[in-house]
């Protein structure tokens, strides 16, 4: 039985913070576990420093016990006032993941039920993210809908 303890995250779980990101980055992508990725690490320490001292970051960790069953976060950053969105606030979900041996046991759901509640909590509603094809179900269940006036310009 699982013995499931929310953590919200601070920048004393800095290095945890940034395993786990290279972690989700490496599933993401499809990359052997051990792929070194030493940019990504010293970036991601930047970011979290910078988005903590900001509070424009918020990262849940769940636990079982001692062992990381899953992870969640969400980034806040101003745009230009729209129609659609006045207050120009928006939020990224980002680095939702599940340790391989807790999938299926709504992890991944309870933890992006805290990030939405914590957007919502700031007045929030512009919430958007990247879907992975593993995610996708989960997003759609959730409401997520596929965006479909964004483009991107590749590198």
């Amino acid at each position: 039985m699982l013995n499931l303890t929310e953590q919200k995250a601070t920048l004393a779980e800095l290095e945890l913070l940034v395993a786990v990101r290279c972690r989700v980055l490496r599933a993401a992508n499809q990359l052997p576990e051990d792929t070194p990725l030493p940019e990504v690490e010293s970036q991601t320490r930047t970011y979290y420093q910078k988005a903590f001292a900001e509070n424009t970051h918020t990262a849940y960790l769940l636990w079982d016990g001692e062992t990381l069953a899953g992870t969640g976060a969400v980034s806040y950053f101003q745009v230009m006032p729209t129609v659609h969105n006045p207050t120009g606030r928006k939020a990224y979900l980002m680095n939702l993941y599940t340790a391989p041996q807790y999938r299926r046991q709504g992890i991944a759901t309870r933890i992006l039920t805290r990030l939405v509640e914590d957007a919502h909590r700031r007045g929030v509603t512009a919430i958007s993210l990247e879907a992975t094809a593993m995610g996708r179900p989960l997003y759609e269940k959730f409401g997520f809908v596929p965006m479909e006036h964004e483009m991107e310009l590749p590198e």
